[in-house]
């Protein structure tokens, strides 16, 4: 059985939804074990998990039933590595605020209310073989390990970015801890080049330079970072989100380079799968 949390008390947050533009309230409330982490939007309920990930450019999006909500990935990696397994998310609106454009202040909201422990069980689980997604150049990979190790490497046509590696072995004794403390104020990144496609295709609607970091072909327009590496930070901060859909994290390394959300989410449903099939096995 797999270890279980969730927060010790309600908590809200509201602000504006990237793409949409529009205000949106979030309440997180405490749920049972085993409930999962899902989303109430009108009369629906939508869990975060490999079911009902769909394709969502520049954000993940959960959709079940016609019903969707998106831009889901901050708040699932703030529950994820806080470790809060069981909580009901309710919103009013069909997408999650941006806030500052990091997972802080989601990890604070869930700090200042605490966890609670529900069951205790595995923290990992044991990854059978090697597991991969590919488009183009751009993957995703697991590869079996006798520890938990993160790494994740992006290239942007633009001084300010360039290439990037970053590597991230966590020990779970304190994975909460530093996760909020190395990834979770990592804030979301574009280029001033691609602001005026994206509007144009009906997205960022809600962006501005107070919830993401932008750069223009040599220097950030709107500095200082956070963290020298902050945007390929930012991009783990995101895999880790999207593979919260799984409910579990393998024991392995697992390696990404220029992925997207689309490609993270794949990702997570492949190894979803071989999970699912090692334990038809048994």
């Amino acid at each position: 059985m797999l270890y279980q949390q969730t927060i010790a008390a309600p908590f809200s947050l509201s602000g504006i939804g990237l793409h949409s533009g529009e205000q949106v309230s979030v309440t997180v409330s405490p749920a049972p074990i085993d409930s999962g982490r899902y989303f109430v939007y009108g009369d629906s309920r939508i869990p975060a998990d490999t079911t009902v990930v769909s394709a969502s450019q520049l954000s993940t999006e959960l959709r079940q039933n016609g019903t969707g909500v998106r831009t889901v990935e901050h708040l699932l990696s703030a529950l994820f590595g806080m470790g809060v397994h069981n909580v009901c998310i309710e919103l009013d609106r069909p997408e999650l605020p941006i806030l500052d454009g990091s997972a802080l202040p989601w990890v604070e909201a869930i700090t200042k209310v605490g966890v609670e422990l529900q069951i205790e069980g595995d923290r990992l689980l044991p990854l059978a073989e090697t597991i991969a997604v590919t488009k183009g150049d751009s993957f995703v990979t697991a590869i079996p390990s006798d520890t938990l190790r993160f790494t994740y490497g992006i290239e942007y046509p633009t001084k300010a970015i360039g290439e990037q590696w970053f590597s991230w072995s966590p020990a779970i004794a304190n994975f909460s801890e530093r996760f909020a403390d190395e990834i979770a104020p990592a804030r979301t990144f574009t280029l001033a080049a691609y602001i005026d496609q994206a509007r144009a295709a009906g997205l960022i609607k809600g962006g501005s330079l107070e919830n993401a970091m932008v750069c223009d072909a040599d220097r950030w327009i709107n500095p200082p970072l956070r963290f020298e590496d902050e945007p390929c930070r930012h991009k783990l901060l995101d895999l880790i989100g999207d593979l919260s859909l799984l409910g579990f994290l393998p024991r392995a390394h697992i390696l990404a380079y220029k992925a997207s959300h689309n490609l993270h989410a794949e990702f997570a449903i492949a190894l979803a799968k071989l999970q699912l099939h090692k334990a038809l096995a048994k």
